[in-house]
């Protein structure tokens, strides 16, 4: 069995999670198991949700939080809240990458919870130490930060280069 990768999926641009999923969806063609773990997904569309857990069992399908609103408009009080939820989340993350309990772990919009301050650069290069041989791995997320390079294996930048006001 291989060392697995790591891979990247940022930028400004929508369709990232889409991209991860896709990706998933032809890990299961493979018969592979998929694990997703979805971070600050608060204001989305509770029917994309529902089409996403059709997928199970074949893709498991995670989200700790509860709050469905997005995380920088919630109260201090529901703020911290959610930082626990989301801590619960990460350390489940952490969890499947020791024990190699998928062949592929999506983690998705976890690069935002750099940008929002509830995880440090450190702490995710922590948890991607801990993944087990063999298994890959997918971040999704607006920004990527310099110091992540050396622990990924590819970076793909999601960006429009034409916007259609009409979608």
């Amino acid at each position: 069995m291989g060392k697995g990768t790591i891979q990247a999926i940022c930028g400004e641009g929508k369709g990232k999670t889409t991209a991860a999923l896709g990706k998933g969806i032809g890990a299961l063609t493979k018969k592979q198991n998929v694990i997703v773990i979805q971070f600050l997904k608060g204001c989305q569309d509770p029917e994309s949700f529902d089409v996403l857990k059709r997928l199970e069992p074949e893709m498991k399908i995670f989200r700790f939080e509860k709050s469905d609103c997005f995380f920088e408009t919630l109260s201090k009080e529901q703020q911290e809240e959610e930082r626990m939820n989301i801590r619960n989340g990460l350390n489940f993350a952490r969890k499947v990458l020791t024990t190699g309990e998928c062949d592929l772990l999506i983690l998705d919009e976890i690069l935002g919870l750099l940008d929002c301050e509830i995880l440090t650069v450190d702490e995710l290069i922590k948890i991607l130490e801990s993944k087990t041989d063999g298994m890959d791995v997918i971040l999704t997320g607006k920004t990527f930060p310099k110091e992540l390079e050396p622990y990924v294996d590819s970076i793909q930048e999601i960006d429009h280069l034409k916007v259609d006001n009409e979608t």
